[in-house]
């Protein structure tokens, strides 16, 4: 007895311990054995038992079945982001024609209109990039056009508006034919509105396709007087509030459309002519 008691009180309650351990890890070991076995052992990642998976929804197109990507919900933001910055210069800018002159708000936007010109195109460029269209002809139009307005009000300020100490809009306004330089810019988003317009039946986007061109040709012909291009610019105003705003209460999947098209679009022409006759 003094022998059993000697040797219980040699071993610390560490090593038992470690043994109960050993012990465990045995007989876990052993159970995972013989399920393995049995083909019954199933792996789980802790703490994901009680959240299912989410799967994403399957769309069918037109060459086949797509879903929405998370870069594809990235575009379709930065798409919208841009609308907004064009909008918000466009508005910012133009409300210049409705304040007084002695106006401190005028004043502080007069003396940033060309600052605004600038972020408008860049925010209208970037959407003209990031734009879904089906038919990359019209796309690349589109873009050709804002290119060449952007090239055209760059060297109307240059060789034009600068030596004669004006901005741009101001120099534009001062003479109607400096409309022909700065117009293709303007062309781009009549399109893009017009495409808008077309896909979703928005109708503000209908009505800008006709304001825009509206205002700019009346500016140059002269057929118009200050009322009416000022009812006319009032109104673009508020549509393109209304139209970018709009944007982001549709379905980000709305922006994408078939997505199945340009995915086939971009494929090489002899798997293109596979797909076709299959």
């Amino acid at each position: 007895m003094a022998l059993l008691a000697l040797s219980a009180s040699l071993i610390s309650p560490s090593r038992l311990a470690c043994w109960r351990v050993k012990s465990t890890v045995k007989s876990s070991i052993s159970a995972a054995s013989f399920k393995l076995r049995n083909g019954s052992i199933k792996c789980k990642a802790v703490g994901d038992s009680s959240k299912p998976s989410i799967q994403p929804t399957v769309y069918k197109g037109a060459y086949g079945s797509w879903t929405v990507e998370p870069s594809d919900v990235r575009e379709v933001i930065l798409y919208r982001l841009g609308l907004v910055t064009a909008a918000s210069a466009f508005v910012i800018a133009a409300s210049d024609a409705f304040l007084p002159n002695d106006s401190l708000l005028g004043e502080v936007i007069k003396q940033n209109l060309d600052l605004l010109y600038t972020l408008g195109a860049g925010g209208l460029g970037l959407s003209l990039v990031l734009i879904h269209i089906y038919v990359t002809e019209i796309k690349r139009t589109l873009q050709a056009l804002w290119a060449l307005g952007v090239v055209g009000s760059f060297a109307t300020y240059t060789i034009l508006a600068k030596p004669a100490d004006e901005n741009l809009i101001h120099y534009v306004v001062d003479n109607p034919t400096a409309v022909w330089f700065v117009g293709p810019l303007f062309a781009a988003l009549t399109g893009l509105v017009f495409k808008e317009g077309l896909c979703y039946g928005k109708l503000e986007a209908g009505i800008l396709t006709f304001i825009i061109p509206a205002a700019l040709l009346g500016h140059l012909t002269g057929l118009m007087d200050d009322g009416l291009k000022l009812a006319l610019l009032g109104s673009w105003m508020a549509l393109f509030v209304i139209f970018a705003g709009r944007k982001f209460t549709q379905p980000i999947k709305d922006d994408i459309g078939d997505k199945s098209v340009f995915m086939f679009n971009s494929l090489p022409e002899d798997e293109k002519s596979l797909g076709r006759e299959t």
